[in-house]
């Protein structure tokens, strides 16, 4: 059901993907093809702050300041596992793996190698700082509007 929690936690969340993506891809190298990294990062902020955080606001502040951390590593985990995917598609169309399971293997490597690039200052600052003000504006929405 739509409430305005529900859309303003999308909205900043949708905020806080798309500038994690710019932070994270200034620390990789310059030659790195990134296409619509931070569209589709922003998407999934705005998915993560629907279903996860409009869903846990209403409960307080102090509630809002963990469901917030908690949509920001929900958005982490989710960019992880699609942006690992797809790169093991593409290694896997160039014939890299020779079976199922060393596709399935080599996913959980390109994900620990997405994961360690992501442990940078920067982009963990955005996610903290910008998931716990998320979940502090859902609650403000939740509140202002019932």
């Amino acid at each position: 059901m739509p409430t305005a929690a529900r859309l303003f936690a999308a909205a900043a969340f949708a905020a806080i993907g798309f500038f994690a993506a710019e932070l994270y891809k200034a620390g990789l190298p310059p030659e790195t093809q990134f296409g619509r990294f931070s569209l589709i990062s922003a998407l999934l902020g705005i998915l993560c702050g629907w279903l996860v955080m409009g869903r846990l606001a209403g409960r307080g502040m102090r509630a809002a300041l963990g469901s917030g951390l908690r949509t920001s590593a929900n958005m982490v985990f989710y960019a992880l596992l699609v942006f690992s995917v797809y790169e093991m598609v593409l290694r896997s169309l160039r014939k890299r793996y020779d079976g199922v399971f060393e596709a399935v293997i080599g996913t959980f490597d390109i994900a620990l190698v997405y994961g360690a690039a992501l442990l940078r200052p920067e982009p963990l600052v955005i996610l903290l700082v910008g998931g716990m003000a998320g979940g502090m504006l859902a609650e403000w929405a939740s509140r202002q509007w019932r």
